[in-house]
């Protein structure tokens, strides 16, 4: 277990070529294949190194160096070595790595231990197949599932920095364990956001024990890990001290999603309810707070793929979108609640975050596979075709609009049931607060109306030319979507590459070429930045996230910071 995640950070550092480690770095040829030979310090250190191709040409072929004639082995020796690699302006972005595969490697063997039972616990709450996970309940099934897989390109994505085990066993989805959140009264002049549409069960600051409070207060849910001192910070970061009253007794049983920050309501669990953590995960940088403006964008990006799907009514039925127009902030990134609500009809479908489908199932078979058995014939390849030509046909879609979307895997979920005797394949989307438009390309296909679907309050998501959209279709659609399943199908003997990669191309090329009748600049755009392009765009997520500044890496947004990787679809195209 240890060697892997070594594997897989010597593997990101390449690909990322963080301090220039690959591109300063000679080849060595032996009889067991290829090495490195690395700059890190006054003496080289030879890496041994094989060939990749998912976002890199190669990648660590083995979780050990060589350096000053002794192999090094282990997670902390081998990193602590090529810390000398880094510039000294860099090395405490370093030593936050080093201490966040600390962490990454605490979870993945908490993990390895702790698995077995809660599988067992799955099978015993939602049945032993997954032919009865059905609904949005049984759908946290899967997110709970999904919580022991890796991430696909990050590799400490497993590490949850400052929580303790005690904290990761009571509130993460790997747990799936109930939990109560608390309460805070805030005086109802420092919280924006529409009040008037929350649940029904919304409670009342009276009816959480705080009399007198009802006509000024208006409550606001805090997740347990953010009701101590965090809470009390922001509640003096933002002039509330004395104004604001915490609950004293929890209330309001709640099921964590793969998100950890986001959690379902047990009794209702259409609603879920998305609050501030402090803590960071996918990078030191990457805060799980809720930053001012966050949530009327996500408000403004749902109002905006409304807007599409009624101009695509090919497509408008086969998209879902979670509503995330209710939304409470106030004066602080950990003052604030999204309240996300699921559409109605969805109690006999499967709802499968793509993030679950590569994940084991109670029975041992891939989740992907029991959905194809109940679904395909028992085809994944049918299955998987089936999901490539939606999920490319809307993306592209979008793109002719102008926009691309961060609908990773986490944020976009397989809905599979039967309507008419037929099976009926749909996404369901979330979060859509971080897009990417291409204003003028929006303009020119919806006119003056596209004015008001711009009011983002984040001035990134508005850019001035096809490549930063061109970027986020390649890095979220392509790559962790699409591309991730077909390499890690491939690398477990599941099904061939090649034919994986050419179904690949083949559905986004049908997408393109349906695009180009109403708008031949987009199609022509993704041909050439995608299709035909020699290279693509990667995520540089450690880089941005952890191991440097903004200031030393440049990136405006620590999660659409790339470098370039090769582009495995243009050799699919035979």
């Amino acid at each position: 277990m240890e060697g892997e995640l070594l594997q897989r950070v010597l593997s990101t550092l390449l690909r990322e070529d963080t301090y220039g480690l690959r591109t300063t770095a000679r080849t060595e040829r032996r009889p067991d294949g290829d090495w490195l030979r690395l700059r890190a310090g006054e003496e080289s250190v030879l890496l041994p190194v094989g060939p990749e191709g998912f976002q890199c040409e190669i990648r660590a072929r083995e979780p050990l160096v060589e350096t000053g004639g002794a192999t090094l082995t282990g997670l902390r020796p081998v990193l602590t070595r090529l810390r000398a690699a880094a510039p000294p302006e860099d090395r405490a972005g370093y030593d936050a790595f080093l201490t966040e595969c600390d962490e990454a490697l605490a979870a993945a063997l908490l993990h390895t231990g702790a698995r077995d039972g809660v599988v067992t616990r799955l099978a015993e709450a939602y049945g032993a197949s997954t032919t009865h996970w059905t609904g949005l309940r049984d759908s946290l099934a899967y997110d709970a599932l999904a919580a022991y897989r890796d991430h696909p390109v990050y590799p400490t994505g497993r590490a949850r920095a400052g929580l303790t085990e005690a904290e990761i066993r009571a509130y993460a989805p790997e747990f799936h364990r109930a939990f109560a959140l608390r309460w805070a009264a805030l005086p109802r002049e420092a919280v924006r956001g529409g009040t008037s549409a929350l649940p029904s069960w919304w409670p009342t600051p009276a009816g959480l024990g705080l009399t007198g409070l009802d006509a000024t207060h208006v409550a606001l849910p805090v997740h347990p890990l953010t009701a101590g001192a965090p809470l009390a910070g922001a509640l003096r970061a933002a002039g509330l001290e004395g104004e604001a009253h915490l609950a004293e007794k929890p209330w309001l049983d709640v099921l964590p999603t793969l998100s950890t920050r986001t959690v379902a309501v047990a009794d209702d669990p259409a609603t879920h309810l998305k609050l501030p953590l402090a803590t960071a995960t996918l990078g030191l940088r990457n805060r799980r707070t809720i930053k001012p403006g966050t949530l009327l964008d996500g408000q403004v990006g749902q109002r905006l793929l409304q807007e599409i799907a009624a101009h695509e009514p090919r497509l408008a039925d086969s998209v879902l979108l979670a509503d995330e127009s209710t939304h409470l902030q106030a004066r602080h990134e950990l003052l604030a609640a999204l309240v996300r609500r699921y559409p109605a009809g969805l109690q006999g479908a499967h709802v499968v975050p793509v993030a679950a489908l590569l994940a084991r199932a109670p029975g041992g078979e891939l989740v992907a596979d029991e959905l194809a058995e109940r679904y395909y014939g028992g085809s994944l390849t049918a299955f998987l075709d089936a999901y490539f030509t939606l999920l490319l046909d809307w993306h592209t879609t979008l793109f002719s609009y102008g926009i691309a979307l961060e609908s990773h895997q986490q944020n976009t979920s397989v809905v599979l049931d039967r309507a008419g005797g037929r099976t009926r394949l749909r996404l369901l989307l979330k979060d859509n607060d971080g897009p990417r438009v291409h204003a003028v390309r929006l303009a020119a296909r919806l006119g003056g109306e596209a004015a008001d679907l711009l009011g983002f309050a984040d001035r990134r998501v508005l850019v001035a030319g096809d490549r930063p959209v061109a970027d986020v279709f390649a890095t979220i659609t392509v790559h962790l979507c699409a591309g991730a399943l077909a390499f890690e199908l491939a690398r477990t003997g599941r099904a061939p590459l090649d034919g994986l990669l050419r179904l690949i191309r083949f559905r986004l090329t049908e997408a393109v070429d349906r695009v180009a009748a109403t708008a031949p600049g987009a199609a022509a755009a993704l041909r050439a930045r995608v299709l035909d392009a020699d290279r693509l765009p990667v995520k540089a997520m450690v880089t941005a996230g952890t191991l440097l500044t903004k200031e030393r890496s440049g990136a405006a947004d620590i999660n659409k910071h790339y470098v370039e990787g090769p582009n495995y679809l243009r050799g699919a195209a035979g």
